[in-house]
């Protein structure tokens, strides 16, 4: 498994809009996913998970959000833009996939989504076994 959940597509859009190298935003999307795995446990009991998987929770969180997490990790905001459309176009994949894109593209006009693998040891630990559980 990769260093991150989000997918390769969502990465690559991300990278073109934010006009970065598509080698740059993997990289930012890594040190994000190691900040956001020890903080994973106040996730799941602070906001709503709309998606789980095996391998990666999708929470919504307040507007605003992404700010917050660049200041934490020192992202100027070409860097932050990039890692929140790689989390966003994510979950719009998964809208897509299953039938919520109303219903999510309603959420994302008021709320930020945030993306957190499974993979982390934070994670690994809290996350608990979601075989065949389905989005909420």
């Amino acid at each position: 498994m990769e260093n991150y959940p989000i997918r390769d597509e969502a990465v690559l859009l991300a990278a073109a809009a934010a006009g970065l190298p598509h080698r740059r935003v993997p990289e930012l999307v890594a040190v994000v996913q190691a900040d956001l795995g020890l903080r994973v446990d106040d996730y799941r009991h602070r906001y709503e998970c709309v998606h789980e998987t095996s391998d990666a929770f999708v929470f919504l969180v307040e507007g605003g959000h992404w700010t917050t997490i660049a200041e934490r990790l020192g992202f100027d905001s070409t860097d932050s833009r990039a890692v929140e459309c790689a989390h966003v176009e994510h979950l719009r994949r998964l809208a897509r996939e299953s039938d919520r894109v109303q219903e999510l593209a309603t959420a994302l006009e008021v709320r930020d989504c945030v993306v957190i693998g499974k993979d982390t040891p934070q994670a690994a630990t809290d996350g608990g076994d979601v075989t065949g559980r389905e989005m909420r």
